[in-house]
């Protein structure tokens, strides 16, 4: 009898064994329907063996073999294999992160896509057809015969009896959707590339089946892009496939057009959790089968099959958004290079603003360092960026006179303002000038968010809402005051201020209906918008040729935070802003609001000198002992009562000292401390933190740790471990 040991997606560090029925053809990597306990469940053949310890009779059998999915390939397994063993987590979950979505839209019923073709299924049914080919069936045959597939509006043309037949044969998998490429537009000629571009392009890319890594540093307007699609071309040119990473959704569509308009001829697919389930798995059998030259995706597309794979682009490598924060605790960027190491292909990873484990790197001569110092338009440079005073007399809702002259400038000019505040809402809380009371969160240890909008209480932790109160529920108090200032409240101050101005707001809130983003970027290039008031969606990745002044609220804040990367992460994204300034032909500037203009960080911004602050943080973080001098690991535990939750931890804590006595492992253990939040949802939360100068040492640890804490048996308490975290909130 034949076993098969499967890989589950559940919560434990273990595989599961099943027989396997006559007639069932399994290799590693098959994707299986099998039984857990009542469930059933979709898992990944890890290998196949002739015997089992489980008993005979406790044996349940492979129900099924899913056809229409490839087997996942060996180099996508050991990917795998590579994310539970560093990141401490379960292969099963692991290798559900490779799969498309199985389960279907439209309560089982996959929405129609633009156009089918016959699968090998169809086509071996269909092979000695005998329907003459002059009836409406046999001319459907015929059309779904073709590569390129037919239109499924050309389809319901050929009438009733074809379109029930077509049902049919989706049902029974004798067609699939044919994946489209993303992009439109008209074709352009490839942009030449300035002699810095040229010279980063052949640094990166000599030999397409080498594994490079390249740290490619731009200033922002640089013309990063124009060089990851000029690599991707010359990988596509030798028959390779290209993979492109970005942080965000948001930046896929502009991206899509520039890529339409340099590579008209590429055919390009984006891979992304807002497309629906059945257009994902589309996307994805199109790639694993080879039809896609250039894949661009967010951070879940670095584990699509491409078997030609020739190259990989991280984008903005620097952005946290790449760092999963649930499940499977994964950083894209890290395990992008290491699927490029096992695939022996070059890699780039590109930032203005590199994170300092990747400018580490490029300093010991471990990553190719590739610049591009200068602004890739003609006669466009960097914009001008001034600090001035946050307190200043004549300062409106937050805007100081400087802003409010500058921006009055830009409306008489017919030009572009960026309002930039990290925070979304009306105002951060909500305070009873009376008594002293408080809008906090009764789930969490936050402060609720003034929405006036909608006039509610909102919570960015957990999302409990409440009305607006009238009065103070202490003291009956009707002057209750909103503490500070989000988008919300700087549109209407702007509204006010400028009335004849068109103000736009551009956050998680006013966003949040599907395409509503794309049609305030269309309005913008459109120039149907003066002033633009937006959160760090604003950020990066966009272009906007006439905005030529940027407005910074709020960045003092970051400023006062305990995590160690507050600083870093505030730099980078501060340049980012900066350079949506002044990207064409016009000027650009920017006026910063603070009360510390001399801080190193401000003044490394003056002169948008990254290399300087990124110098004097490397030296902070080494003096210290902290990333990338040392390596880190958290272990979080959360629970309904604040004493489970420490019992836990403290155990943890006494367990981890002892593996590291025992084992000699280089590691130092902390005690148990609140985490950043330290309620949220209804949970208490606490953490232990364990850090290494050595990678290996801390690896070694970990999941002898691990299997510790398994047997604790602490039902009431959640927990999990963070490799490398980016957050002790």
């Amino acid at each position: 009898m034949a076993i098969v040991r499967v890989a589950l997606p559940v919560a434990t560090h273990q595989l599961f064994d099943y027989w396997l029925p006559a007639g069932l053809a399994v290799e590693p990597g098959s994707v299986l329907v099998v039984r857990l306990g009542r469930r059933r469940m979709h898992g990944v053949a890890v290998e196949v063996v002739e015997s089992s310890e489980v008993a005979p009779e406790r044996l349940m059998p492979v129900d099924e073999v899913l056809s229409d999915l490839p087997p996942l390939p060996s180099d996508l397994r050991e990917l795998a294999s590579f994310v539970s063993t560093y990141y401490q987590e379960p292969i099963g979950l692991c290798l559900a992160h490779m799969l498309p979505p199985l389960a279907q839209d439209n309560g089982g019923r996959a929405p129609l896509a633009r156009a089918y073709r016959l699968t090998l299924t169809g086509h071996a049914t269909f092979a000695n057809n005998t329907t003459k080919k002059g009836t409406a069936l046999g001319k459907a045959i015929s059309m779904l015969s073709a590569a390129e597939g037919v239109a499924t509006d050309e389809l319901r043309k050929q009438g009733a009896n074809v379109w029930r037949a077509f049902g049919k044969w989706r049902r029974e998998g004798s067609v699939e959707a044919v994946v489209e490429a993303i992009v439109n537009g008209a074709p352009s000629p490839v942009p030449a590339l300035n002699p810095d571009q040229q010279t980063a392009l052949d640094a990166a890319v000599v030999e397409v089946f080498a594994f490079r890594p390249s740290l490619l540093q731009g200033v922002t307007g640089s013309g990063k892009t124009e060089v990851y699609l000029a690599a991707a071309a010359r990988v596509i040119d030798a028959g390779r496939q290209a993979l492109l990473l970005v942080p965000e959704i948001n930046l896929t569509p502009q991206l899509e057009q520039r890529i339409a308009a340099a590579l008209p001829a590429v055919r390009v697919a984006a891979l992304h959790s807002r497309l629906g389930a059945a257009e994902r798995r589309t996307r994805w059998l199109a790639a694993a089968r080879g039809e896609i030259q250039l894949l661009v995706g967010t951070r879940l597309a670095v584990f699509t099959p491409l078997p030609r794979l020739g190259l990989i682009v991280v984008d903005e490598e620097h952005d946290a958004s790449f760092k999963q924060q649930d499940a499977v605790r994964y950083h894209a960027r890290d395990v992008a290079i290491f699927r490029a190491q096992l695939r022996g292909v070059p890699i780039v990873l590109g930032s203005a603003t590199p994170s300092l484990e990747s400018y580490a790197q490029a300093k010991r001569g471990r990553y190719r360092w590739l610049k591009l110092p200068k602004r890739a338009t003609a006669n466009s440079a960097l914009p001008a960026v001034h600090l001035v005073p946050t307190r200043d007399q004549g300062n409106i809702e937050g805007i100081g006179p400087a802003l409010q002259r500058a921006i009055a400038a830009r409306i008489a000019k017919h030009e572009q303002s960026l309002l930039f505040i990290n925070r979304r809402g009306f105002a951060p809380s909500l305070l009873c000038a009376a008594c002293g009371w408080k809008a906090m969160c009764p789930r969490c240890s936050a402060r609720l968010v003034v929405h006036r909008d909608d006039a509610m209480l909102r919570c960015h932790h957990c999302g409990h809402a409440a009305a607006l109160p009238a009065a103070c529920p202490d003291c009956g108090n009707q002057d209750l005051l909103p503490l500070g200032f989000g988008t919300q409240r700087l549109e209407r101050a702007l509204n006010e201020l400028f009335p004849g101005a068109r103000v736009l707001r551009v956050d998680r809130d006013s966003t949040r209906r599907k395409g509503s983003f794309a049609i305030m970027r269309d309005a913008i290039e459109a120039g149907e918008v003066d002033i633009l008031v937006g959160t760090q969606m604003l950020a990066k990745g966009h272009d906007f040729p006439r905005m030529t002044l940027v407005g910074v609220l709020g960045a003092d804040n970051a400023l006062y935070s305990a995590e160690f990367r507050a600083t870093e992460r505030l730099f980078a994204l501060l340049e980012q802003v900066a350079g949506r300034a002044g990207r064409g032909a016009l000027a650009g500037q920017v006026l910063l609001q603070t009360d510390f203009p001399d801080h190193p960080l401000y003044r490394a911004l003056i002169g948008h000198d990254y290399d300087r602050y990124a110098e004097a943080l490397l030296a902070e973080r080494q003096s210290l002992g902290l990333p990338p001098f040392a390596h880190l690991a958290l272990l979080a535990a959360e629970a309904k009562t604040r004493g489970s939750m420490m019992s836990f931890l403290d155990a943890a804590a006494e367990r981890g000292r002892a593996v590291i006595a025992a084992h000699a492992c280089r590691c130092e253990l902390y005690p148990p401390v609140p985490a950043g939040l330290a309620r949220r949802a209804g949970m208490e939360r606490g953490q232990v933190l364990v850090q290494s100068n050595d990678r290996r040492s801390l690896q070694a640890f970990l999941p002898l740790w691990r299997a510790e804490l398994e047997q604790l048996g602490q039902r009431r308490v959640r927990w999990s471990i963070d490799v490398d975290p980016l957050s002790f909130a």
